[in-house]
């Protein structure tokens, strides 16, 4: 039977960045899947980006990755978020053709000799405390020497549709029976998460006059710069909950399987379902709605916003309540799906095991939620898997290189409980880390990892070369008595009026146009985030011993050496973010450091 270097569970966003980063470095690599004519489905809201996300796309576009050639290809709108706002806030976001991404997902990756098994894993093999690979349901083996596990919302999956339950990992596709049980056995805590969806609509059967439309953009944005074909091909639109919509839910709270207590996932607190909504926040008299199309050729609209584990007949009459939808027939209806997902506390910076050596997690079944979390996490677990099968040291981004940093620190760190969603808020450095330098910070790193070619990175360093070369011009430039870059920094300025004025040498690209006018409006905020970020390096320098026994550590609190004994920091830096520890706890670890 065929050996394998790395073998990746799951062919979700997760599992398809998995398998294409393991893969660049040359290493052996299986994909199992049941059903592989759906590899990168989005059985969600097929979009892309978005507030703190759009930032973890254009990461993983930088290291390498594949979802934004994906999304780009796919694109049939994108519009820039938080546009009035500065530009560590402002995020893509792009709608795309839910059929179309999935076969650019499966044609990317095809480029790749990455082998694509369909089965069900059932367990993991271990043999004296070694991984030795996967076995499937009807008995196959598939040796390996590393495993990534990406099984998104599968494990022990059940969809509940009102008060009935079914096994499945989500609509139509049946759950992972088995693989949860091998997880234990490792030695990994298992939690219990919830997520929903929202009804798919005829579109036939909304009148489209009634709502508010959103336009797409032109030029479009992109990922990759290169916008897809059909990127500013079809609007979106907007409608609003009324009265009646809310109560028909307050009236009928019993049908919910959350509120019945039939549901014991903890579900996610920014992407609530519509039921949460109403519930919560009784005060307000209506709730934004996004009626956006699953594709161009699709009969289905998304009705964002609208997630619910409602009883299907009383969807009818929740749906028909919405301006616009007085007619609407349900394609598809809402549902809420309860997984199984892994305590993340279990697993190091590189998204390995603590427990097993060579087994490595990533995505959903890390209690995070999102197509972009899931991707970033699974090119991060499959570089390290092939690092690992490879006899490579593990590598990892720290918190200031990026949000992909900042996302693994706090779930390895801090731990979950509820799913995760990345958020620009949660990066302390989020005006260093912008999507538009992620090619700057990130691509030398591709580079050194194996994850892109040395030419990509000589290009990288030649256009930034030539961002500098204009900022030095523009610093020695005279306008109306300033510097240019004085000049440039007024807010009524632009570098575009500046360049009219006083032509460079030779003409930018349109992306380093915007790299001289942000670093020129925002140098003082850039300098005062630099210098954040040596105050965290050093905290970073002060390193915990790797073994450090913390019940033995005088000063700390009981609380503290509870959660630091599970969260295991690196550094002082990353035990200071530690839920539970307070700054007396850090000076007694800083205390019991210098005597060692």
């Amino acid at each position: 039977m065929r050996a394998y270097d790395v073998v990746v569970v799951g062919g979700g966003h997760a599992g398809l960045e998995a398998a294409w980063a393991a893969s660049a470095l040359g290493v052996r690599v299986a994909l199992v899947t049941v059903n592989p004519e759906r590899i990168g489905a989005m059985p969600c809201n097929p979009a892309v980006g978005g507030p703190g996300k759009s930032q973890l796309v254009a990461e993983v576009v930088a290291l390498g990755g594949l979802m934004g050639r994906a999304a780009d290809a796919a694109a049939i709108h994108t519009r820039v978020l938080n546009r009035s706002k500065g530009p560590a806030v402002q995020s893509l976001r792009l709608q795309t053709d839910r059929d179309l991404y999935a076969l650019k997902a499966q044609e990317i990756l095809a480029e790749r000799p990455i082998e694509v098994v369909r089965g069900e894993v059932a367990a993991l093999l271990v043999e004296g405390g070694r991984l030795q690979g996967v076995r499937t349901v009807d008995g196959r083996t598939l040796p390996a020497r590393a495993v990534v596990v990406a099984g998104g919302t599968f494990l022990q999956g059940v969809v509940w549709y009102g008060r009935k339950a079914r096994p499945a990992g989500r609509q139509g596709e049946p759950p992972a029976r088995f693989l949860s049980q091998s997880l234990k056995e490792v030695g990994h805590r298992l939690l219990r998460f919830k997520t929903g969806t929202p009804p798919r609509i005829r579109a036939d059967s909304v009148d489209f006059g009634l709502l508010e439309e959103v336009p797409p953009e032109v030029p479009p944005g992109s990922f990759t710069g290169n916008p897809g074909p059909h990127a500013a091909r079809l609007p979106t639109w907007q409608t609003r909950t009324t009265g009646r919509t809310h109560r028909l839910i307050l009236e009928n709270l019993h049908l919910s399987p959350l509120y019945a207590g039939d549901i014991q996932g903890i579900g996610p607190r920014y992407c609530p379902s519509i039921e949460d909504k109403v519930v919560r926040f009784r005060d307000k008299e209506s709730h934004l709605l996004f009626v956006e199309p699953d594709g161009l050729e699709t009969s289905e609209v998304y009705l964002q916003g609208f997630s619910s584990s409602l009883p299907p007949e009383l969807q009818e009459a929740m749906v028909q309540s919405l301006p616009g939808f007085e007619r609407a027939v349900i394609q598809r209806y809402a549902y809420a799906v309860e997984y199984d997902a892994v305590d993340p506390t279990g697993l190091t910076h590189g998204l390995q095991s603590r427990f097993l050596p060579g087994l490595f997690t990533a995505g959903q079944v890390n209690g995070t939620s999102g197509y972009e979390e899931a991707a970033a996490q699974g090119l991060l677990a499959g570089l390290n898997a092939a690092r690992f099968a490879l006899g490579l040291p593990e590598v990892h981004l720290e918190r200031s290189q990026g949000y992909i940093g900042v996302m693994v620190d706090d779930l390895v760190g801090r731990g979950v409980d509820e799913p995760y969603r990345m958020m620009t808020s949660r990066v302390e450095l989020r005006l260093l880390c912008r999507a538009d330098n992620a090619d700057e910070r990130l691509v030398p790193l591709a580079v050194e990892w194996g994850l892109r070619p040395k030419e990509d990175l000589e290009r990288v360093r030649a256009k930034y070369a030539r961002v500098e070369a204009e900022l030095g011009r523009l610093e020695a430039l005279r306008v109306e008595g300033v510097s240019g870059l004085q000049w440039l920094r007024r807010p009524e300025n632009t570098y575009q009026a500046l360049a009219e004025r006083f032509p460079p040498p030779e003409p930018l690209s349109q992306e380093e146009r915007e790299q001289v006018e942000i670093r020129a409006k925002y140098a003082g905020y850039i300098e005062r985030q630099e210098r954040l970020r040596e105050k965290l390096k050093d905290l970073e320098a002060h390193r915990l011993p790797e073994g450090l026994d913390y019940p033995r550590v005088p000063g700390l609190s009981r609380e503290a050496v509870e959660k630091l004994s599970r969260a295991r920091p690196r550094t002082l830096a990353e035990a200071a973010r530690v839920p539970g520890v307070r700054d007396s706890d850090l000076t007694a670890l800083l205390v019991h450091l210098r005597r060692l």
